[in-house]
């Protein structure tokens, strides 16, 4: 795995983590425990803090980074991701917030200052603009993304189930030899 310090700081990976050696995970970075980040996937703490909570998972080929501090914006501004978050393939989450219990779908932006609550799906392609706010327990989709409808009783059960299918299949990389 590729784990680097920047300047003086170095990511804390928590008990459980898995890091594919093809993906990179740079400075200011916190990984909760039991999260995943897969092949090819960049998270870039150089300007700010990246916290990804426990049992989330970042899937190959997305990009994580934060904003720095600047007089636009003074102490800049973190990401942050909560706890049982599926983050899909090639997604970047840039100086966002995202909550508990989310799935980010495959190819989707979220932009500087947005929030996602909890219990939220994002659909596969969606951007989320600046300083956008998604509401619990709904379903947004589309460039720019709005919301579709409210999430049923399954699909919540699903978020938590893909957060611990990807905690089960770290585990048996954890476990292969290569």
């Amino acid at each position: 795995m590729t784990i680097r310090n920047f300047e003086a700081t170095r990511p804390v990976l928590n008990t459980g983590c898995y890091v594919d050696p093809q993906a990179v995970v740079i400075g200011d970075v916190i990984l909760g425990e039991d999260s995943s980040v897969w092949p090819f996937s960049a998270i870039r703490g150089d300007v700010n803090t990246i916290q990804i909570g426990q049992r989330t998972n970042i899937q190959d080929n997305s990009t994580l980074h934060a904003t720095h501090d600047s007089d636009y914006h003074p102490g800049g501004i973190t990401t942050t991701i909560g706890n049982d978050v599926t983050v899909g393939h090639q997604v970047i989450l840039h100086a966002c917030t995202i909550g508990d219990r989310c799935l980010i779908g495959m190819g989707s932006i979220i932009m500087d200052q947005a929030v996602v609550a909890e219990d939220v799906i994002v659909g596969a392609g969606s951007l989320i603009t600046q300083h956008s706010t998604l509401e619990s327990g709904y379903l947004y989709i589309g460039r720019p993304a709005r919301k579709l409808r409210a999430l049923s009783d399954d699909e919540k059960a699903y978020i938590k189930y893909s957060a611990q299918n990807y905690v089960r299949l770290k585990d048996r990389y954890l476990t292969t030899n290569d």
